[in-house]
Protein backbone atom coordinates (compact mmCIF):
# COMPACT_ATOMS: atom_id res chain seq x y z
CA UNK A 1 0.00 0.00 0.00
CA UNK A 2 1.52 3.09 -0.47
CA UNK A 3 1.96 6.33 1.66
CA UNK A 4 -0.89 7.92 0.42
CA UNK A 5 -3.16 4.61 1.21
CA UNK A 6 -1.59 4.48 4.37
CA UNK A 7 -2.01 7.68 5.59
CA UNK A 8 -5.94 7.68 4.19
CA UNK A 9 -6.50 4.70 6.72
CA UNK A 10 -4.20 6.43 9.75
CA UNK A 11 -6.59 9.39 9.36
CA UNK A 12 -9.90 7.55 8.69
CA UNK A 13 -9.07 5.11 12.19
CA UNK A 14 -8.11 8.21 14.06
CA UNK A 15 -11.27 10.26 13.42
CA UNK A 16 -13.14 6.76 14.63
CA UNK A 17 -10.98 7.03 17.44
CA UNK A 18 -12.00 11.11 17.99
CA UNK A 19 -15.17 10.21 17.98
CA UNK A 20 -14.67 7.55 20.40
CA UNK A 21 -13.35 9.69 22.68
CA UNK A 22 -16.20 12.53 22.71
CA UNK A 23 -18.69 9.42 22.98
CA UNK A 24 -16.60 8.74 26.37
CA UNK A 25 -16.43 12.41 27.34
CA UNK A 26 -20.58 12.41 27.30
CA UNK A 27 -20.76 9.71 29.15
CA UNK A 28 -18.79 11.24 32.42
CA UNK A 29 -21.06 13.10 34.76
CA UNK A 30 -19.58 16.08 36.47
CA UNK A 31 -21.16 14.18 39.71
CA UNK A 32 -19.59 11.13 39.07
CA UNK A 33 -15.93 12.92 39.51
CA UNK A 34 -17.07 15.43 42.96
CA UNK A 35 -18.68 12.12 44.48
CA UNK A 36 -15.50 10.50 44.08
CA UNK A 37 -14.34 12.17 47.26
CA UNK A 38 -17.49 11.01 49.39
CA UNK A 39 -18.92 8.07 49.71
CA UNK A 40 -21.98 8.23 47.84
CA UNK A 41 -25.75 6.87 49.11
CA UNK A 42 -26.28 3.40 48.63
CA UNK A 43 -28.14 2.29 45.76
CA UNK A 44 -29.93 -0.91 45.00
CA UNK A 45 -28.60 -1.74 41.66
CA UNK A 46 -25.57 -0.01 41.66
CA UNK A 47 -27.01 2.78 39.24
CA UNK A 48 -27.50 2.14 35.40
CA UNK A 49 -26.97 4.57 31.91
CA UNK A 50 -29.03 6.62 30.32
CA UNK A 51 -32.34 5.43 29.63
CA UNK A 52 -33.86 4.25 33.53
CA UNK A 53 -34.98 6.81 35.77
CA UNK A 54 -33.43 7.12 39.01
CA UNK A 55 -34.02 3.65 41.20
CA UNK A 56 -35.16 1.68 38.83
CA UNK A 57 -34.86 -1.64 39.03
CA UNK A 58 -32.39 -3.65 36.56
CA UNK A 59 -33.78 -4.46 33.20
CA UNK A 60 -33.42 -8.15 31.67
CA UNK A 61 -32.48 -9.64 28.71
CA UNK A 62 -29.63 -8.03 26.53
CA UNK A 63 -30.37 -4.45 27.61
CA UNK A 64 -29.35 -5.17 31.24
CA UNK A 65 -25.86 -6.23 30.08
CA UNK A 66 -25.36 -3.33 27.41
CA UNK A 67 -26.57 -0.33 30.04
CA UNK A 68 -25.28 -1.52 33.15
CA UNK A 69 -22.82 0.07 35.22
CA UNK A 70 -22.93 -1.71 38.48
CA UNK A 71 -19.99 -3.29 39.76
CA UNK A 72 -20.74 -6.87 39.95
CA UNK A 73 -22.45 -6.62 36.29
CA UNK A 74 -19.51 -5.76 35.02
CA UNK A 75 -17.30 -7.85 36.91
CA UNK A 76 -19.59 -10.75 35.35
CA UNK A 77 -18.74 -8.73 31.72
CA UNK A 78 -15.28 -9.33 32.28
CA UNK A 79 -15.21 -12.50 33.42
CA UNK A 80 -16.72 -13.67 30.50
CA UNK A 81 -14.77 -11.96 28.02
CA UNK A 82 -11.66 -13.01 29.30
CA UNK A 83 -12.97 -16.44 29.24
CA UNK A 84 -13.88 -15.99 25.37
CA UNK A 85 -10.24 -14.56 24.68
CA UNK A 86 -8.89 -17.86 26.99
CA UNK A 87 -10.51 -20.55 24.58
CA UNK A 88 -9.56 -18.13 21.36
CA UNK A 89 -5.68 -17.59 22.60
CA UNK A 90 -5.98 -21.95 23.93
CA UNK A 91 -7.26 -22.53 20.34
CA UNK A 92 -4.23 -20.56 18.66
CA UNK A 93 -1.53 -22.79 21.19
CA UNK A 94 -3.28 -25.93 20.05
CA UNK A 95 -2.75 -24.91 16.56
CA UNK A 96 0.75 -24.38 17.25
CA UNK A 97 1.22 -27.33 19.06
CA UNK A 98 -0.13 -29.28 16.39
CA UNK A 99 2.28 -27.88 13.61
CA UNK A 100 5.19 -28.27 15.66
CA UNK A 101 4.46 -32.44 16.68
CA UNK A 102 6.81 -33.22 13.97
CA UNK A 103 10.13 -31.35 12.99
CA UNK A 104 9.06 -30.37 9.30
CA UNK A 105 6.42 -27.50 8.36
CA UNK A 106 3.63 -29.76 7.23
CA UNK A 107 0.20 -28.50 8.98
CA UNK A 108 0.27 -24.74 8.53
CA UNK A 109 2.78 -23.07 6.44
CA UNK A 110 5.28 -20.64 8.15
CA UNK A 111 3.06 -17.18 7.65
CA UNK A 112 0.22 -18.96 9.27
CA UNK A 113 2.13 -20.45 12.41
CA UNK A 114 3.78 -16.90 12.53
CA UNK A 115 0.18 -15.14 12.26
CA UNK A 116 -0.57 -17.83 15.36
CA UNK A 117 2.51 -17.05 17.37
CA UNK A 118 1.82 -13.68 17.19
CA UNK A 119 -1.96 -13.60 17.80
CA UNK A 120 -1.65 -16.39 21.10
CA UNK A 121 0.83 -13.89 22.96
CA UNK A 122 -1.23 -10.76 22.60
CA UNK A 123 -4.70 -12.63 23.22
CA UNK A 124 -3.78 -13.87 26.45
CA UNK A 125 -1.54 -11.17 27.75
CA UNK A 126 -4.05 -8.41 27.04
CA UNK A 127 -7.58 -9.95 26.31
CA UNK A 128 -7.31 -12.98 28.94
CA UNK A 129 -5.48 -12.32 31.82
CA UNK A 130 -5.97 -8.58 32.53
CA UNK A 131 -9.96 -8.74 31.98
CA UNK A 132 -10.10 -11.68 33.91
CA UNK A 133 -8.39 -10.32 36.87
CA UNK A 134 -10.49 -6.48 36.21
CA UNK A 135 -13.33 -9.10 36.54
CA UNK A 136 -12.48 -10.59 40.03
CA UNK A 137 -11.82 -6.94 41.29
CA UNK A 138 -14.81 -5.13 40.08
CA UNK A 139 -16.96 -7.53 41.74
CA UNK A 140 -15.52 -8.14 45.06
CA UNK A 141 -13.67 -4.84 45.71
CA UNK A 142 -16.46 -2.60 46.72
CA UNK A 143 -18.24 -5.47 48.46
CA UNK A 144 -14.36 -6.22 50.46
CA UNK A 145 -13.86 -2.85 51.51
CA UNK A 146 -17.70 -2.05 52.28
CA UNK A 147 -17.98 0.63 49.01
CA UNK A 148 -21.43 0.46 47.47
CA UNK A 149 -20.07 0.53 43.73
CA UNK A 150 -16.85 1.76 42.23
CA UNK A 151 -15.75 5.24 42.37
CA UNK A 152 -16.76 5.79 38.65
CA UNK A 153 -19.42 3.09 37.66
CA UNK A 154 -19.85 4.91 34.01
CA UNK A 155 -16.33 4.79 33.39
CA UNK A 156 -16.01 1.73 34.89
CA UNK A 157 -18.37 0.32 31.81
CA UNK A 158 -16.78 2.53 29.32
CA UNK A 159 -13.92 0.77 30.24
CA UNK A 160 -15.02 -2.39 29.62
CA UNK A 161 -16.63 -1.74 26.72
CA UNK A 162 -13.60 -0.50 24.79
CA UNK A 163 -11.84 -4.41 25.28
CA UNK A 164 -14.12 -5.94 22.65
CA UNK A 165 -13.47 -3.41 19.91
CA UNK A 166 -9.84 -3.51 20.73
CA UNK A 167 -9.85 -7.32 20.27
CA UNK A 168 -11.93 -7.45 16.52
CA UNK A 169 -9.28 -4.30 16.04
CA UNK A 170 -6.14 -6.87 17.23
CA UNK A 171 -7.38 -9.62 16.15
CA UNK A 172 -9.19 -8.38 12.46
CA UNK A 173 -6.55 -10.38 10.38
CA UNK A 174 -8.85 -13.33 10.63
CA UNK A 175 -12.37 -11.61 10.32
CA UNK A 176 -11.16 -10.05 7.59
CA UNK A 177 -9.96 -13.31 5.87
CA UNK A 178 -13.41 -14.53 6.82
CA UNK A 179 -15.06 -11.91 5.35
CA UNK A 180 -13.31 -11.69 2.34
CA UNK A 181 -14.26 -15.07 1.73
CA UNK A 182 -18.25 -14.30 2.10
CA UNK A 183 -17.93 -11.48 -0.09
CA UNK A 184 -16.03 -13.13 -3.22
CA UNK A 185 -18.49 -15.25 -4.28
CA UNK A 186 -21.15 -12.80 -4.23
CA UNK A 187 -19.50 -9.55 -5.24
CA UNK A 188 -16.46 -10.62 -6.77
CA UNK A 189 -12.41 -10.37 -6.47
CA UNK A 190 -12.74 -6.96 -6.54
CA UNK A 191 -14.73 -6.27 -3.56
CA UNK A 192 -13.26 -8.72 -1.81
CA UNK A 193 -9.27 -8.04 -2.01
CA UNK A 194 -9.08 -5.29 0.55
CA UNK A 195 -10.17 -7.89 2.89
CA UNK A 196 -7.41 -10.48 2.07
CA UNK A 197 -4.50 -7.90 2.29
CA UNK A 198 -5.43 -7.61 5.62
CA UNK A 199 -3.19 -10.65 7.01
CA UNK A 200 -2.65 -11.47 10.59
CA UNK A 201 0.81 -10.17 11.77
CA UNK A 202 3.56 -11.70 12.27
CA UNK A 203 5.76 -9.60 14.11
CA UNK A 204 5.55 -11.46 17.50
CA UNK A 205 3.34 -10.53 20.03
CA UNK A 206 6.81 -8.44 21.18
CA UNK A 207 6.25 -6.52 17.77
CA UNK A 208 10.17 -5.47 17.68
CA UNK A 209 11.86 -3.34 15.37
CA UNK A 210 12.90 -2.84 11.98
CA UNK A 211 11.11 -6.14 11.08
CA UNK A 212 7.32 -4.76 12.60
CA UNK A 213 8.26 -0.90 11.42
CA UNK A 214 9.02 -2.36 7.60
CA UNK A 215 6.60 -5.16 7.03
CA UNK A 216 4.21 -3.64 4.71
CA UNK A 217 0.74 -5.42 6.01
CA UNK A 218 -2.01 -2.55 7.02
CA UNK A 219 -3.40 -4.77 9.86
CA UNK A 220 -0.04 -4.12 11.81
CA UNK A 221 -1.39 -0.87 11.99
CA UNK A 222 -5.15 -2.04 13.02
CA UNK A 223 -3.38 -4.23 15.33
CA UNK A 224 -1.64 -1.17 16.91
CA UNK A 225 -4.73 0.99 17.55
CA UNK A 226 -6.06 -2.18 19.23
CA UNK A 227 -3.72 -2.96 21.36
CA UNK A 228 -3.35 1.44 22.40
CA UNK A 229 -7.36 0.95 22.86
CA UNK A 230 -7.07 -1.63 25.23
CA UNK A 231 -4.42 0.34 27.44
CA UNK A 232 -6.37 3.48 27.50
CA UNK A 233 -9.35 0.36 29.06
CA UNK A 234 -6.83 -0.93 31.31
CA UNK A 235 -5.25 3.07 32.68
CA UNK A 236 -9.01 3.84 33.09
CA UNK A 237 -9.86 0.57 35.14
CA UNK A 238 -6.82 1.06 36.89
CA UNK A 239 -7.84 5.19 37.81
CA UNK A 240 -10.79 3.61 38.82
CA UNK A 241 -9.56 1.03 41.44
CA UNK A 242 -7.09 3.23 43.26
CA UNK A 243 -9.90 6.14 43.22
CA UNK A 244 -12.18 3.31 44.73
CA UNK A 245 -9.52 2.22 47.25
CA UNK A 246 -8.53 5.45 48.99
CA UNK A 247 -12.12 7.22 48.96
CA UNK A 248 -14.53 4.78 49.46
CA UNK A 249 -13.53 2.08 51.51
CA UNK A 250 -15.28 1.45 54.97
CA UNK A 251 -11.99 0.10 56.65
CA UNK A 252 -8.52 1.07 58.25
CA UNK A 253 -5.42 0.64 56.08
CA UNK A 254 -4.59 -2.13 58.61
CA UNK A 255 -7.41 -4.27 57.90
CA UNK A 256 -7.67 -3.77 54.47
CA UNK A 257 -7.50 -7.51 52.95
CA UNK A 258 -4.46 -9.10 50.98
CA UNK A 259 -6.58 -8.96 47.70
CA UNK A 260 -7.29 -5.06 47.94
CA UNK A 261 -3.68 -4.62 48.60
CA UNK A 262 -2.84 -6.58 45.50
CA UNK A 263 -5.13 -4.71 43.17
CA UNK A 264 -3.94 -1.64 44.76
CA UNK A 265 -0.26 -2.31 43.78
CA UNK A 266 -1.43 -3.53 40.40
CA UNK A 267 -3.10 -0.55 39.12
CA UNK A 268 -0.22 1.57 40.27
CA UNK A 269 1.77 -0.67 38.04
CA UNK A 270 -0.52 0.03 35.38
CA UNK A 271 -0.51 3.74 35.72
CA UNK A 272 2.88 4.07 35.28
CA UNK A 273 3.75 1.22 32.65
CA UNK A 274 0.66 1.04 30.18
CA UNK A 275 1.04 4.94 29.09
CA UNK A 276 4.76 4.24 28.16
CA UNK A 277 3.60 1.53 25.55
CA UNK A 278 0.93 3.65 24.41
CA UNK A 279 3.65 6.21 23.85
CA UNK A 280 5.67 3.46 21.84
CA UNK A 281 2.74 2.51 19.83
CA UNK A 282 2.04 5.77 18.97
CA UNK A 283 5.64 6.07 17.56
CA UNK A 284 5.44 3.16 15.86
CA UNK A 285 2.72 4.24 14.31
CA UNK A 286 4.11 7.25 13.17
CA UNK A 287 7.03 5.94 12.02
CA UNK A 288 4.73 3.29 9.66
CA UNK A 289 2.37 6.02 8.44
CA UNK A 290 4.12 9.12 7.98
CA UNK A 291 8.08 7.91 7.87
CA UNK A 292 9.30 9.59 11.37
CA UNK A 293 12.36 7.77 12.21
CA UNK A 294 11.75 7.11 16.23
CA UNK A 295 12.68 3.28 15.56
CA UNK A 296 14.88 3.77 12.11
CA UNK A 297 18.77 3.54 12.41
CA UNK A 298 18.93 7.55 11.54
CA UNK A 299 16.68 8.13 14.55
CA UNK A 300 16.37 6.48 18.14
CA UNK A 301 17.15 2.97 16.74
CA UNK A 302 15.36 -0.15 16.72
CA UNK A 303 17.45 -1.21 20.45
CA UNK A 304 14.56 2.10 21.75
CA UNK A 305 11.90 -0.17 21.12
CA UNK A 306 13.12 -2.75 23.12
CA UNK A 307 14.11 -0.09 26.07
CA UNK A 308 10.47 0.94 25.59
CA UNK A 309 8.15 -2.06 25.55
CA UNK A 310 9.99 -3.96 27.85
CA UNK A 311 9.84 -0.93 30.74
CA UNK A 312 6.17 -1.96 30.01
CA UNK A 313 6.48 -5.56 29.50
CA UNK A 314 8.15 -6.83 32.32
CA UNK A 315 5.93 -4.44 35.21
CA UNK A 316 3.51 -6.40 33.40
CA UNK A 317 3.92 -9.73 34.40
CA UNK A 318 3.88 -8.22 37.87
CA UNK A 319 0.72 -6.36 36.81
CA UNK A 320 -0.61 -10.11 35.82
CA UNK A 321 0.79 -12.02 38.73
CA UNK A 322 0.31 -9.97 41.88
CA UNK A 323 -3.48 -10.50 41.69
CA UNK A 324 -3.74 -14.24 41.68
CA UNK A 325 -1.18 -14.02 44.32
CA UNK A 326 -3.57 -11.99 46.40
CA UNK A 327 -6.24 -14.40 45.26
CA UNK A 328 -4.03 -17.30 46.75
CA UNK A 329 -3.61 -15.35 49.98
CA UNK A 330 -6.75 -14.66 50.63
CA UNK A 331 -8.11 -18.85 49.66
CA UNK A 332 -5.14 -20.50 51.43
CA UNK A 333 -6.57 -19.42 54.79
CA UNK A 334 -9.90 -20.45 54.28
CA UNK A 335 -9.01 -23.76 53.68
CA UNK A 336 -6.37 -24.13 56.07
CA UNK A 337 -8.23 -23.15 58.91
CA UNK A 338 -5.25 -20.53 60.04
CA UNK A 339 -4.46 -16.58 59.27
CA UNK A 340 -2.27 -15.86 56.99
CA UNK A 341 0.69 -16.49 58.23
CA UNK A 342 3.01 -12.55 58.22
CA UNK A 343 -0.02 -10.64 56.78
CA UNK A 344 2.27 -7.63 57.48
CA UNK A 345 5.26 -9.38 55.23
CA UNK A 346 3.22 -10.50 52.13
CA UNK A 347 1.98 -7.22 52.04
CA UNK A 348 5.79 -5.48 52.00
CA UNK A 349 6.87 -8.04 50.01
CA UNK A 350 3.51 -7.00 47.39
CA UNK A 351 4.80 -3.62 47.64
CA UNK A 352 8.18 -4.30 47.20
CA UNK A 353 7.78 -6.05 43.91
CA UNK A 354 5.79 -3.33 42.94
CA UNK A 355 8.53 -0.93 43.17
CA UNK A 356 11.48 -2.96 42.14
CA UNK A 357 9.48 -4.34 39.07
CA UNK A 358 10.63 -1.53 36.91
CA UNK A 359 14.47 -1.82 37.41
CA UNK A 360 15.02 -5.29 35.97
CA UNK A 361 13.88 -4.56 32.16
CA UNK A 362 17.11 -4.89 30.92
CA UNK A 363 17.58 -8.20 31.80
CA UNK A 364 15.63 -9.55 28.41
CA UNK A 365 18.18 -7.03 26.78
CA UNK A 366 21.50 -9.02 28.09
CA UNK A 367 22.44 -10.37 24.70
CA UNK A 368 22.25 -7.09 22.78
CA UNK A 369 25.36 -5.68 23.93
CA UNK A 370 24.68 -3.45 26.28
CA UNK A 371 27.43 -1.85 28.78
CA UNK A 372 28.50 -4.47 30.88
CA UNK A 373 28.02 -2.25 33.82
CA UNK A 374 24.94 -1.32 33.24
CA UNK A 375 23.76 -5.12 32.65
CA UNK A 376 25.82 -5.78 36.48
CA UNK A 377 23.02 -3.41 37.81
CA UNK A 378 19.88 -5.05 35.99
CA UNK A 379 21.27 -8.34 37.01
CA UNK A 380 21.58 -7.24 40.84
CA UNK A 381 18.05 -5.84 40.64
CA UNK A 382 16.64 -8.94 39.08
CA UNK A 383 17.95 -11.26 41.55
CA UNK A 384 16.43 -8.94 44.43
CA UNK A 385 13.27 -9.35 43.30
CA UNK A 386 13.07 -12.87 43.82
CA UNK A 387 13.36 -12.03 47.62
CA UNK A 388 9.82 -11.36 48.65
CA UNK A 389 8.37 -13.42 45.63
CA UNK A 390 9.95 -15.84 47.73
CA UNK A 391 8.71 -14.20 51.05
CA UNK A 392 4.93 -14.76 49.68
CA UNK A 393 5.63 -18.91 49.24
CA UNK A 394 7.14 -19.28 52.36
CA UNK A 395 4.59 -17.46 53.85
CA UNK A 396 2.01 -19.56 51.90
CA UNK A 397 3.31 -22.94 52.83
CA UNK A 398 3.90 -21.75 57.10
CA UNK A 399 -0.01 -20.97 56.50
CA UNK A 400 -1.06 -24.61 55.67
CA UNK A 401 1.83 -25.96 57.76
CA UNK A 402 -0.44 -27.70 60.63
CA UNK A 403 -3.54 -26.39 59.52
CA UNK A 404 -6.95 -28.02 58.74
CA UNK A 405 -6.35 -28.62 55.62
CA UNK A 406 -9.54 -29.45 53.05
CA UNK A 407 -8.46 -30.34 49.46
CA UNK A 408 -11.26 -28.58 48.29
CA UNK A 409 -10.63 -27.57 44.14
CA UNK A 410 -9.75 -23.85 45.42
CA UNK A 411 -7.31 -25.79 47.78
CA UNK A 412 -6.13 -27.64 44.75
CA UNK A 413 -5.17 -25.26 42.62
CA UNK A 414 -3.88 -22.93 45.02
CA UNK A 415 -1.64 -25.92 46.32
CA UNK A 416 -0.51 -26.47 42.45
CA UNK A 417 0.16 -23.01 42.18
CA UNK A 418 2.62 -22.87 44.34
CA UNK A 419 4.74 -25.86 42.69
CA UNK A 420 4.51 -24.18 39.23
CA UNK A 421 5.13 -21.08 40.69
CA UNK A 422 8.67 -22.54 42.92
CA UNK A 423 9.61 -24.05 39.25
CA UNK A 424 8.70 -21.10 37.36
CA UNK A 425 10.04 -18.41 39.64
CA UNK A 426 13.99 -20.83 40.40
CA UNK A 427 14.35 -20.95 36.65
CA UNK A 428 14.10 -17.26 36.69
CA UNK A 429 16.29 -16.82 38.91
CA UNK A 430 19.36 -18.66 36.86
CA UNK A 431 18.08 -16.36 33.77
CA UNK A 432 18.70 -13.29 35.50
CA UNK A 433 22.52 -14.39 35.76
CA UNK A 434 24.02 -12.84 32.82
CA UNK A 435 26.51 -15.64 31.88
CA UNK A 436 23.42 -18.35 32.08
CA UNK A 437 21.26 -15.60 30.08
CA UNK A 438 23.81 -15.48 27.39
CA UNK A 439 23.65 -19.21 26.76
CA UNK A 440 20.00 -19.99 27.05
CA UNK A 441 18.33 -16.61 25.86
CA UNK A 442 15.78 -17.11 22.92
CA UNK A 443 15.91 -20.99 23.70
CA UNK A 444 12.28 -22.74 24.88
CA UNK A 445 14.21 -22.81 28.50
CA UNK A 446 12.72 -18.86 27.92
CA UNK A 447 9.30 -20.12 27.09
CA UNK A 448 8.87 -22.54 29.84
CA UNK A 449 10.30 -20.78 32.51
CA UNK A 450 7.24 -17.77 31.75
CA UNK A 451 5.13 -20.39 30.96
CA UNK A 452 5.10 -22.02 34.65
CA UNK A 453 4.52 -18.16 35.53
CA UNK A 454 2.25 -17.30 33.21
CA UNK A 455 -0.31 -20.12 32.76
CA UNK A 456 0.50 -21.84 35.94
CA UNK A 457 0.21 -19.53 38.74
CA UNK A 458 -1.54 -16.91 36.76
CA UNK A 459 -4.43 -19.35 35.55
CA UNK A 460 -4.34 -21.18 38.74
CA UNK A 461 -4.94 -18.35 41.30
CA UNK A 462 -7.74 -17.33 38.70
CA UNK A 463 -9.39 -21.26 39.11
CA UNK A 464 -8.98 -21.12 42.61
CA UNK A 465 -11.33 -17.93 42.71
CA UNK A 466 -13.72 -18.81 40.48
CA UNK A 467 -14.18 -22.28 42.34
CA UNK A 468 -14.05 -20.16 45.48
CA UNK A 469 -16.77 -17.55 44.51
CA UNK A 470 -18.61 -19.67 42.38
CA UNK A 471 -21.57 -19.89 44.73
CA UNK A 472 -21.43 -15.80 45.26
CA UNK A 473 -21.44 -15.53 41.30
CA UNK A 474 -24.54 -17.85 40.95
CA UNK A 475 -26.27 -18.81 43.91
CA UNK A 476 -25.21 -22.61 42.87
CA UNK A 477 -22.65 -25.21 43.38
CA UNK A 478 -20.85 -26.42 40.84
CA UNK A 479 -19.73 -30.45 40.65
CA UNK A 480 -17.00 -31.08 42.97
CA UNK A 481 -15.49 -34.00 41.09
CA UNK A 482 -15.59 -32.98 37.93
CA UNK A 483 -13.23 -29.13 39.22
CA UNK A 484 -11.22 -32.19 40.47
CA UNK A 485 -10.75 -33.74 37.38
CA UNK A 486 -9.66 -30.02 35.70
CA UNK A 487 -7.05 -29.56 38.43
CA UNK A 488 -5.22 -32.82 37.84
CA UNK A 489 -5.69 -32.59 34.01
CA UNK A 490 -4.42 -29.24 34.47
CA UNK A 491 -1.53 -29.21 36.83
CA UNK A 492 -0.21 -32.57 35.16
CA UNK A 493 -0.72 -31.14 31.69
CA UNK A 494 1.21 -28.05 32.52
CA UNK A 495 3.74 -29.84 34.54
CA UNK A 496 4.72 -32.09 31.21
CA UNK A 497 4.53 -29.17 28.21
CA UNK A 498 6.72 -26.33 30.46
CA UNK A 499 9.18 -28.82 32.05
CA UNK A 500 9.68 -30.54 28.44
CA UNK A 501 10.16 -26.87 27.37
CA UNK A 502 12.99 -26.32 29.65
CA UNK A 503 14.43 -29.64 28.75
CA UNK A 504 14.36 -28.30 25.39
CA UNK A 505 15.93 -25.24 25.95
CA UNK A 506 18.84 -26.70 27.74
CA UNK A 507 19.63 -28.36 25.02
CA UNK A 508 19.67 -25.49 22.60
CA UNK A 509 16.02 -25.57 21.01
CA UNK A 510 15.40 -22.19 19.79
CA UNK A 511 11.80 -20.73 20.27
CA UNK A 512 9.69 -19.14 17.68
CA UNK A 513 10.55 -21.57 15.02
CA UNK A 514 7.67 -23.63 12.97
CA UNK A 515 10.47 -26.03 12.25
CA UNK A 516 13.55 -27.80 13.83
CA UNK A 517 16.02 -30.19 14.09
CA UNK A 518 14.66 -33.92 14.33
CA UNK A 519 16.37 -34.75 17.39
CA UNK A 520 13.81 -32.28 19.21
CA UNK A 521 10.38 -33.93 18.12
CA UNK A 522 10.22 -36.83 20.95
CA UNK A 523 10.09 -34.05 23.36
CA UNK A 524 8.19 -31.50 20.77
CA UNK A 525 5.60 -34.44 21.11
CA UNK A 526 5.60 -35.21 24.94
CA UNK A 527 5.12 -31.13 25.26
CA UNK A 528 1.85 -31.69 22.46
CA UNK A 529 0.95 -34.63 24.40
CA UNK A 530 0.73 -32.32 27.73
CA UNK A 531 -0.89 -29.49 25.90
CA UNK A 532 -3.71 -31.77 25.08
CA UNK A 533 -4.33 -32.89 28.50
CA UNK A 534 -4.87 -28.69 29.77
CA UNK A 535 -7.37 -28.50 26.75
CA UNK A 536 -9.16 -31.43 27.62
CA UNK A 537 -9.30 -30.19 31.51
CA UNK A 538 -9.94 -26.56 29.68
CA UNK A 539 -13.35 -28.33 28.44
CA UNK A 540 -14.12 -29.99 31.41
CA UNK A 541 -14.31 -26.77 33.36
CA UNK A 542 -16.07 -25.23 30.91
CA UNK A 543 -18.45 -28.04 31.03
CA UNK A 544 -18.66 -27.80 34.77
CA UNK A 545 -19.78 -24.45 34.67
CA UNK A 546 -22.34 -24.03 32.06
CA UNK A 547 -23.94 -27.47 33.63
CA UNK A 548 -23.66 -26.07 37.20
CA UNK A 549 -24.97 -22.50 36.49
CA UNK A 550 -27.82 -24.38 34.56
CA UNK A 551 -28.83 -27.10 36.81
CA UNK A 552 -26.13 -26.87 39.99
CA UNK A 553 -27.94 -27.43 43.66
CA UNK A 554 -28.76 -24.41 44.83
CA UNK A 555 -26.88 -22.73 47.46
CA UNK A 556 -29.41 -22.36 50.77
CA UNK A 557 -26.66 -21.95 53.54
CA UNK A 558 -23.99 -18.80 52.20
CA UNK A 559 -21.50 -20.72 54.88
CA UNK A 560 -20.66 -23.32 52.05
CA UNK A 561 -16.90 -23.69 53.13
CA UNK A 562 -17.62 -23.73 56.85
CA UNK A 563 -15.63 -20.95 57.14
CA UNK A 564 -17.73 -19.45 60.34
CA UNK A 565 -16.16 -22.34 62.30
CA UNK A 566 -12.43 -20.93 61.86
CA UNK A 567 -13.66 -17.32 62.17
CA UNK A 568 -13.33 -16.39 58.39
CA UNK A 569 -16.75 -15.54 57.34
CA UNK A 570 -15.39 -12.59 55.58
CA UNK A 571 -17.05 -9.43 54.26
CA UNK A 572 -18.25 -11.21 50.59
CA UNK A 573 -19.91 -14.21 52.12
CA UNK A 574 -21.89 -11.59 54.86
CA UNK A 575 -22.94 -9.86 51.44
CA UNK A 576 -24.34 -13.04 50.35
CA UNK A 577 -25.55 -14.23 53.35
CA UNK A 578 -27.52 -11.02 53.27
CA UNK A 579 -28.58 -11.55 49.91
CA UNK A 580 -30.10 -15.20 50.72
CA UNK A 581 -31.74 -14.14 53.48
CA UNK A 582 -33.74 -11.33 51.78
CA UNK A 583 -35.09 -13.37 49.13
Amino acid sequence: MNLLGETAIGVGIGVALLALALLFARSIRIEDIVSAGRKPEAKADGGYAHGFPSGYGKPTGVIRWLTTVDHKDIGLLYLTFGSIAFFWGGTDAMMIRTELFTHSVDVWDTATYNGLFTMHGLTMLFFFATPVLFGFINYFLPLLIGADDMAFPRVNAVAFWMLPAAFVLVRFGLLSDIIGHVIQPVLGMAAASPFFRLEPPQTGWTMYTPLARQRPNPMINIMLLGLHLSGISTTLGAINIIVTTFTLRDVDWGELDIFTWTALTQAGLILFAFPLLGSAIIMLLLDRVFGTTFFATGGGGPMLWQNLFWFFGHPEVYILVLPPMGLISLIIPKFSGRKLFGFKFVVYSTLAIGVLSFGVWAHHMFATGMDPRLRASFMAVSLAIAVPSAVKTFNWISTMWNGAIRLEAPMLFCVGSIATFIIGGVTGVFLAAIPVDLILHDTYYVVGHFHLIIMGLIPFGMFAAVYYWFPIFTGRMYDRTLAKVHFWLTFVGVMITFNAFIVLGMMGLPRRYASYPVKFQLLQQIASFGAVLIALGSLVWIWNMLQSYRNGDIVTDADVWNLKKYGMFSKEWQWFEEQLESR
